[in-house]
């Protein structure tokens, strides 16, 4: 365990503190909202060949979704990529810049939806457009340009819970068929008793705070805390997934239960690559662009992007 984050996360922990901007879970949901699209990175993302914008059927109506599509020669594998945000932030501009990175790293498409967000809409609503939105891809990749035996799913933080959540999903209703799973400091577990979160509470951008103030927008009732479907690892069964690359970051407060998901899936007889980058912080993949332009970003990138190429082979 490293000592304290790499330079470069402090300098960027230092920028975040000069802003002087308050704590979100401080704020109201439309406040914290506005906040984090501030933070968005004010440099523009890597050029990709083709980018389009389109509205597909969800279950809420008309589902906001994103592909990206670099240059090469079709079939491409094919990413299906859920953004971060706690269930409550996030749009698919603020994931802009991510899966511009993604679709040039691994030479593939990636659809990026922009599903239905709590508190307007809780637990399972998140989870019901993006198995859509697979589903959706999965029936349109002729169109697209994909691979049937190449399609993944990932995402960071929520959006690495979706993943995983639509993982199981994919499995339990034989739904589609699905090669990977790319989950990235994902939060799967409704517990906050974790040893990282006592560690990581504050100081390293996401605190144990914002943590439960996602949770309590998220859900609607404790009840739905147990549902392996919203917390993965409460699954009594993971076996006969698709293999995953799991990421997570020593100073996070999801770093106990990415790990212990890893493991978890392991023991299941999953396949797993398991990248810790033991001096980074909760955010630190997406951290692309200037002025919050991270290399170990470029380093995770890189190393997912090669499990990907590895299984896709």
């Amino acid at each position: 365990m490293a000592d304290e984050p790499h330079p470069e996360a402090v300098k960027v922990l230092e920028q975040l503190d000069a802003l002087g901007a308050p704590d979100l879970h401080t704020l109201s949901v439309d406040g914290a909202r506005e906040l984090h699209e501030s933070f968005r990175d004010a440099g523009a993302g890597e050029d990709v060949a083709h980018v389009r914008d389109l509205a597909i059927d969800g279950p809420g109506g008309d589902l906001p979704i994103r592909i990206y599509r670099p240059d090469g020669d079709p079939p491409f594998p094919t990413i299906v990529w859920f953004h971060g945000g706690g269930f409550v932030l996030g749009t698919l501009d603020t994931a802009d810049p991510t899966c511009r990175t993604l679709a040039n790293a691994t030479g593939g498409v990636v659809v990026s939806v922009d599903y239905r967000r709590a508190p307007e809409h809780p637990f399972p609503a998140a989870v019901e457009d993006c198995y859509a939105a697979t589903e959706w891809t999965m029936d349109n990749l002729e169109t697209l340009k994909g691979d049937p035996d190449r399609v993944a799913v990932g995402g960071d933080s929520a959006g690495g819970n979706l993943a995983a959540v639509i993982s199981l999903l994919s499995r339990d209703r034989d739904g589609p068929n699905l090669a990977y799973q790319l989950l990235v400091y994902p939060t799967v577990s409704a517990e906050n008793d974790w040893p990282s979160y006592e560690e990581n509470a504050e100081g390293y951008f996401l605190t144990l705070e914002t943590m439960i103030w996602f949770r309590d927008h998220y859900f609607d009732s404790d009840i739905h805390h147990a549902n392996p479907y919203a917390n993965p690892l409460e699954a009594s069964d993971l076996s006969g997934l698709p293999p995953a690359t799991v990421v997570t970051a020593g100073f996070d407060p999801l770093r106990d239960e990415g790990i212990a998901y890893a493991e978890a899936l392991e023991a299941a007889g999953v396949a797993v690559e398991h990248h810790h980058y033991d001096d980074m912080i909760h955010g630190f993949f997406s951290m692309l662009v200037p002025p919050a332009a991270l290399s170990r970003a470029e380093e995770a990138v890189e190393a997912v992007s090669d499990d990907l190429a590895a299984a896709f082979a």
